[in-house]
């Protein structure tokens, strides 16, 4: 392998991009840090000054622009800091990544230390700004006032350069400040005659991939150079330049040795079929936080929460926020990614968007010191106090406990304990040790297996010799060879965890999105189609995915679904039919396959039973064979053409490079054929392959979803900071637009195939999935720009100061326009009104937090479809926003506030029961009204009623109508959605009768309103004598009275029959031409909606009671199949009921029976004919008053609760009686049509039917 060829052909193939040195540039001076944030109380000693690019080389690469601000910004997130000999000068390393606008990375790694300043203008004005600090100390210690100590400290300089500050001082006020030399023992002193001042230097390589050992090994041993009192070999320039032009990324699959200052570096890259590089230490993560804490960190991350982590170490941040990334295998972070963000960019938490983002944690800080205007789905990650706060709601990972015990066993295997808490090997740097060139090549040869058995003795005892005669040590300080073959033992340890760990999760992901190919939606023809009708078309069935997982996964899943990382995922595979997939997918497809190829138990994986992890020793085998012994050497650092007498070696201070040897690659044949390779036998393999499935190879095609760039999110400049918070305010309109759409959707095209037989597919937990979203969306919107808040919720918080406000100026009880209730237990009630809704949701005895008040404020404003009008009442307080938000908030700009507004406003269109299906303990208000026919409505007087409501949750037991009224109000535990509506009355006279038109009930608190017909008589002598009726319900206006003309979009629920259908009925005996094909399409349409509800998951079934009951229900088919063809002469214009009849047969079976005991028949009748005359008798035994109409439901349902029904109609059409009844062409004479009925009904035996207690009260069988 030519690696001189390789390496300075393309920068996309080199080893590293960039060489950079930060630190202070004694031209300009200092300058104060004024983003840190730090206060002029601190001494000058431990302040931030502004730090500068002072180097970097080459100036610039062809698909990596070198961003000088961002990169300083990165190398020195703190700026400058100085120290004395007094303190600690431990060098100390850090990395960092930075993403390109093309959606490539690269990765920093930052060896920082400490340099003498021989600067007499830099320590002048050290010197002069701790005296002025000293003289501020004392005026602010005697002012007895604290107004004075105010003024002092706003009159500190802190903008102009302390060079100019220098200058500005006159003489009296220097000799003033020279007699402060009493202080200067103090901590932070500084006294140039007595102390020596060091300032940070940091050195940084950049690479395309994160080879986080081997650069660490690089940066130190280039310090460890510089601070040698010993020159190294060759000049600095020539080792830099070698890692810039000479040394080549290694080939997928093969490991690199290269040369640093001291010694061979050893770097390896994964193969085709491996996971991607990743060499951030996923043991300390996990020692640091915890496997508890570290699921709960990635479940937060799937579910792209906005993730904060905090910690007074660089490294800390970047370890634990790099491993969690690279946990999410095989997909990828969508959002803002800065795992370090300095003090100038702390702007960036005020983004209402998810990111992953980590904070430096200043020394004593508390976390309540830090306020956060996100906080409602935030995961805040203390690193250092190892503690994890997570989003109130976070969903369990699937297979959890199962997953912590399998990653518990690896760390346990490596000596790790599993939760956690372990403080790790701080990230300085060893103090500088040049150790001898020749021990390093004879150890490298050692590492390589070259050295046999009588060189490894003599090896042992040059080593043993030397440190008998150095008291231990090498000398200059070297390695013993002990040592470097513990820390190679060390570095090895650390990949084979990496990667077995990562192991892990991949085959988590593996075994829960195994068959997702099967549910990809290839609806477009070709590339430009689907880009343009994407945001309107599924590109993935996650009904039906859903629906073949464990229960136990699904909240976790739906919301997994509805992420973006995801949906880009999906895309992926979408457009992968036109374009070459992406790397990661390709590698995820691939392993896919292979699984599917060797997977022998079929059945298990079909179950989703947990199995562990089978690859942990064939992955760990093949980075310990590439780390073991080297595939391919670099061009060893060689000199350079230099002028002669620069870069002369000073100890501790690194030099001054010669830039013109550095500025790029320097093809020297001379050198070329040291390039050697220790594998020549197979140059096929040694070849770079473009599908390698590196970070760097990442690409984003066209269709992903626009990101904020990173350049601009790392410019601190006003004017990037004003269109970043511009991008915010538009992404935010733009989300809004596509979760309401989404929600309309979903719920919409459900209902238009639905036509109200059953829930549709949306309610249950997709729904919920969908409004946590929006809630999501909204307390996002809400904390954007947020300067004043109350507790988590930036929604609540902004709720309770409005409510501060209108209790102000209002007083709530003279409220104008207030609907006034009064319960039967005298409890007022005050409706309609945002306050009103606040009140409700505070008086709740749930015990919710400010983000749980929040989110049940929504749900409640959804379902009532207030959400918008809310919303817009709580905007009107203009000068509360001025208060509460800063000027680039989201809710001050009015035209997108507008269109926000107007996209909420829209999901008025659909029904929600949001609110009553997830706060069920809770007590709601009902109000009930009986509305009788008009022209009988006098006839009220003389009835008294009572009714009884039952809904999913449960009943409210008989309620007493007071006399002489027509309406109700009582409290009690949220009943759900209503279903039936008992209604009776007690027969207290002969005109204690009314034809009751509908009962009509109103949910108080939620606006909706039920409306359950009914359409015939209640009382005695009348009708069909019925003193009590079970109504079937329907919702005909969510929303409040005012809104009971509105059109929904929700097609309604069947109801009980009305009027007009019972009359259609009484005159179908007369109707023998009524077609019997309507009357079996009737009755196969009512058993086909039965089989459809219990076909649905569980949590997405209806009301069984509407379709048995209901209009179009099993009950009136079968009622109309039975009144077909039947006799009535109708004199007296009375109603035909199907009960009279079905109560004949079976007295005359009964009689029939009796008649053949006397003659001593033996013929039995045997139990389906014991069975119906049992049911029967019992029906008409119950101490209910509910009529023949609905005598003849509680036959039906009974029936076919218990598998009777398809038994009992052939003894119905044979019974003698029938010729009698029903005319030659009636349905019932006809066997075929009774066996095509009977065949139906048998379709329902499979199901096990569970009536409502309304239906069967009374009655024991």
């Amino acid at each position: 392998m030519n690696g001189t060829a390789a390496a300075t052909g393309s920068a996309s193939c080199r080893f590293a991009h960039y060489f950079v040195v930060c630190g202070l540039d004694t031209e300009t001076g200092l300058e104060p840090d004024e983003g840190a944030g730090e206060s002029f109380e601190q001494s000058p000693i431990r302040r931030s000054f502004k730090s500068k690019v002072l180097v970097h080389y080459p100036e610039s690469t062809d698909r990596n622009p070198f961003n000088k601000d961002a990169i300083n910004m990165l190398c020195m997130p703190r700026g400058l800091s100085f120290r004395t000999q007094a303190d600690r000068l431990d060098p100390q390393f850090h990395s960092f990544t930075i993403v390109f606008d093309d959606g490539t990375r690269s990765y920093g790694f930052v060896h920082t230390f400490y340099e003498e300043v021989t600067s007499p203008q830099i320590i002048t004005a050290m010197q002069t700004l701790y005296q002025m600090h000293q003289v501020e100390r004392q005026s602010s210690s005697s002012a007895s006032s604290p107004s004075s100590s105010a003024s002092s400290s706003a009159s500190s300089p802190s903008t102009s350069s302390m060079d100019s500050l220098v200058s500005s001082l006159d003489e009296s006020d220097a000799e003033s400040l020279a007699g402060l030399s009493a202080y200067l023992g103090c901590a932070g002193s500084f006294d140039p005659a007595r102390d020596t001042l060091y300032v940070s230097k940091a050195l940084c390589l950049l690479t395309p991939l994160p080879f986080l050992q081997a650069a660490r090994q690089f940066l130190s041993q280039l310090h460890q150079a510089v601070a040698s009192q010993t020159a190294p070999p060759l000049p600095l320039e020539s080792y830099i330049h070698n890692i810039l032009f000479e040394v080549p990324l290694p080939p997928p699959g093969r490991s690199l040795r290269f040369h640093g200052v001291q010694g061979p570096i050893l770097c390896q890259r994964p193969g085709p079929g491996e996971l991607p590089l990743n060499e951030f230490p996923l043991g300390e993560a996990f020692s640091l936080l915890g496997v508890d804490n570290m699921v709960q960190l990635l479940t937060c991350a799937l579910l792209e929460t906005q993730v904060l982590l905090c910690s007074q170490d660089y490294q800390r941040l970047m370890t634990v926020a790099e491993g969690i990334t690279t946990l999410l295998f095989p997909f990828q972070w969508q959002h803002i990614y800065l795992p370090i963000v300095s003090a100038p960019i702390h702007h960036l938490l005020d983004a209402p968007v998810p990111f992953m983002m980590g904070i430096q944690r200043r020394e004593g800080a508390q976390r309540s010191s830090l306020h956060l205007p996100h906080e409602a789905n935030l995961c805040f990650v203390d690193i250092d106090n190892h503690c994890v706060e997570a989003p109130e709601d976070l969903p369990v990972f699937p297979d959890q406990m199962e997953l912590i015990q399998e990653l518990s066993e690896i760390l346990v295997r490596f000596g790790i304990p599993p939760q956690g808490g372990v403080i790790t090997k701080p990230t300085t740097t060893p103090s500088p040790r040049l150790s001898s060139l020749v021990l390093e090549d004879l150890m490298e040869d050692r590492r390589n297996g070259n050295l046999g058995g009588e060189e490894l003795a003599v090896l042992e005892r040059l080593q043993a010799l030397a440190r008998r005669c150095g008291g231990g040590k090498m000398s200059d300080g070297g390695k013993t060879l002990g040592h470097v073959f513990e820390e190679d033992d060390e570095e090895l340890k650390a990949a084979k965890l990496n990667i077995q760990l990562r192991e892990v999760f991949a085959g988590r992901f593996a075994a829960m999105f195994g068959r997702y190919e099967e549910f990809v939606i290839h609806s477009a023809l070709d590339l430009d189609s689907w880009l343009s009708n994407r945001e309107g078309t599924f590109s993935f069935d996650k009904g039906s995915f859903l629906s073949i997982q464990p229960v136990s996964h699904l909240t976790f899943l739906s919301r997994f679904l509805e992420t973006s990382m995801f949906s880009s995922f999906v895309d992926g595979k979408v457009i992968a039919r036109w374009a070459d997939r992406e790397p990661m997918q390709q590698l995820f497809d691939t392993r896919l396959e292979r699984e599917r190829l060797y997977d022998t138990d079929e059945e298990e994986s079909r179950t989703g039973r947990y199995r562990k992890c089978t690859s942990l020793f064939e992955s760990a085998q093949a980075i310990e064979h590439r780390l073991v012994k080297a595939d391919h050497t670099a061009i060893h650092p060689h000199l350079l053409d230099m002028r002669i007498g620069q870069g002369r070696h000073q100890p501790g201070y690194f030099p001054k490079l010669q830039a013109d040897v550095l500025a790029h690659g320097q093809n020297t044949n001379k050198w070329s054929s040291r390039v050697t390779a220790s594998r020549r036998s197979d140059p096929k393999k040694s070849t770079v392959t473009e599908h390698s499935v590196d970070s760097e190879q990442t690409q984003k095609h066209t269709y992903s979803r626009k990101n904020l760039r990173q350049s601009k999110l790392l410019d601190p400049s006003p004017q990037a900071i004003t269109q970043t918070h511009r991008e915010f305010v538009d992404g935010l309109l733009s989300e809004c637009r596509l979760k309401t759409k989404r929600m309309l959707m979903e719920r919409m095209g459900k209902e238009s195939v639905e036509l109200g037989q059953g829930e549709a597919n949306i309610t249950g937990l997709q729904e919920n999935t969908l409004i946590h979203g929006l809630c999501d969306l909204l307390e996002r919107t809400w904390g954007h720009g947020l300067q004043l808040k109350q507790g988590k919720s930036a929604l609540w918080s902004h709720l309770l100061h409005y409510q501060a406000a209108q209790g102000k100026t209002e007083a709530p009880a003279e409220c104008p326009g207030l609907d006034q209730r009064t319960f039967d237990d005298g409890t007022l009630l005050l409706r309609g009104s945002l306050i009103q809704d606040m009140r409700f949701i505070q008086a709740m005895s749930e015990g919710l937090s400010e983000v749980g008040q929040a989110r049940a404020w929504i749900h409640l404003a959804l379902e009532k479809k207030m959400l918008s009008q809310h919303l817009k009442e709580l905007l009107t307080n203009q000068e509360l926003l001025r208060q509460l938000y800063k000027p680039h908030a989201f809710l001050l700009c009015e035209e997108e506030r507008e269109q926000f507004l107007f996209h909420l406003l829209s999901l008025n269109t659909v029904d929600y029961l949001c609110f009553t299906r997830v706060f069920t303990s809770i007590s709601i208000p009902y109000r009930v009204v009986i509305i009788p026919m008009k022209k009988l409505s006098i006839a009220m007087a003389t009835v008294n009623p009572w009714v009884c409501l039952s809904g999913e949750l449960g009943d409210s037991g008989v309620r007493q109508i007071p006399k002489n009224t027509q309406e109700i109000f009582f409290q009690c535990k949220n009943l759900g959605r209503l279903s039936t509506l008992q209604l009776g009355q007690e027969n207290s006279g002969l005109l204690a009768k009314c034809l009751i038109d509908c009962v009509m009930v109103y949910n108080e608190i939620t606006g909706h309103t039920y409306k359950f017909p009914c359409g015939r008589w209640l009382g005695k002598g009348v009708g069909d004598g019925s003193l009590e009726r079970v109504l079937i319900g329907q919702l005909v206006s969510p929303g409040g009275e005012e809104d009971a003309g509105r059109w929904t979009g929700t097609p309604p629920e069947l109801a009980s029959p009305s009027q007009s259908v019972m009359t259609v009925l009484g005159s179908l005996g007369s109707r023998s031409r009524v077609q019997s094909v309507e009357v079996h399409e009737d009755m196969r349409e009512a058993a086909n909606n039965l089989v459809k509800h219990f076909h649905k998951p569980e949590q997405e079934r209806g009301n069984l009671t509407v379709l048995l009951c209901g209009e179009g229900g099993l009950v009136l088919s079968l009622e109309k199949f039975l009144l077909h063809g039947f006799r009535s002469n109708r004199l007296f214009q009375r109603n035909v009921f199907v009960w009279d009849f079905v109560e004949k047969a079976v007295s005359s079976m009964e009689t029939a029976d009796q008649m053949g005991d006397l003659h001593g028949s033996t013929h039995t009748k045997g139990p389906p004919c014991d069975s119906l005359c049992h049911y029967v008798n019992a029906i008409n035994a119950s101490p209910r008053n509910i009529g023949k109409e609905g005598k003849f439901q509680l036959f039906v349902c009974l029936g076919i609760r218990d598998r009777h029904l398809p038994q009992w109609l052939p003894l119905l059409a044979e019974c003698p009686l029938t010729a009698r009844t029903y005319e030659d062409s009636a349905l019932l004479r006809d066997r075929a049509a009774v066996h095509s009925l009977c065949r139906i009904l048998h379709t329902l035996h499979e199901f096990t039917i569970t009536l409502e207690a309304a239906l069967v009260k009374g009655i024991e069988l």
